[in-house]
């Protein structure tokens, strides 16, 4: 009874060694208050589109999004503690989802349609 109680300790201990370097619960709560920050400013932006212009609201709100997205794909899925194979999809995913709003707009220009 003893040996089996002791390798259970060994393997809640060797599991708490893997993921020692994760953040406290409060890391959590602060990153989610930069969320709602950076949040607010896409709010402000969009109420003040029409001083901002239309170039620097798209460059801004894009800004804004792949810093949210990186931020939620780092810490709240755990991203920067995996392996590097899936930031490479996550990473891959941003790529192809910054290509489809480029074609996206561009082809507002090519059809007449801004």
């Amino acid at each position: 009874m003893t040996d089996s109680m002791t390798e259970t300790t060994h393997a809640v201990d060797a599991h708490d060694d893997d993921h020692h370097d994760h953040p406290s619960d409060m890391f959590y709560v602060k990153i989610a208050a930069i969320l709602a920050f950076f949040t607010a400013i896409e709010v402000a932006a969009s109420v003040y589109e029409e001083e901002l212009g239309d170039a620097l609201l798209i460059i801004s709100l894009t800004v804004l999004m792949i810093i949210k997205f990186v931020m939620v794909a780092a810490y709240f899925m755990h991203l920067k503690y995996d392996t590097p194979w899936f930031r490479r999809v996550f990473i891959a995913g941003i790529v192809l989802a910054m290509v489809v709003y480029g074609i996206f707009f561009l082809s507002f220009d090519f059809f007449g349609l801004g």
